[in-house]
């Protein structure tokens, strides 16, 4: 089952592998102390929006949620969406970013995608 989850919170029991789907690495923390601080366990930026979508976010999320959208449909992160799908359907993981808010989030529409692929999603 793949949680969705903000990072940096405290882990859910069961949670299991905790991927970050961010542009950037969580500013002032060492490599080492990431899993330990509850960001992420590995890092994932290719399921990240585009820099030059970032900014997007926060003036136009419907235009946001459509450019990331397509993103998301090139090959690689498809194939990344379809991994995670099926990942899910056998093991406990959990995908994150920084944002406060989930539904102005791209998790809010990574969500969508994983639903989509078939992932069991909590």
């Amino acid at each position: 089952m793949i949680r969705i989850v903000r990072l940096g919170s405290p882990r859910a029991k069961g949670e299991g592998l905790r991927l970050g789907t961010v542009r950037r690495p969580p500013r002032g923390v060492k490599k080492a102390d990431y899993a330990r601080r509850d960001y992420y366990d590995l890092w994932l930026p290719d399921l990240a929006p585009s820099t030059r979508l970032i900014a997007k976010a926060q003036r136009d999320f419907d235009g946001f949620a459509k450019a990331y959208r397509k993103e998301m449909s090139s090959p690689a992160a498809e194939r990344l969406v379809e991994l995670l799908a099926r990942l899910s359907q056998e093991s406990d993981l959990s995908v994150g970013c920084y944002c406060e808010d989930e539904s102005r989030c791209h998790r809010s529409i990574l969500r969508k995608l994983l639903i989509e692929h078939g992932a069991r999603v909590a």
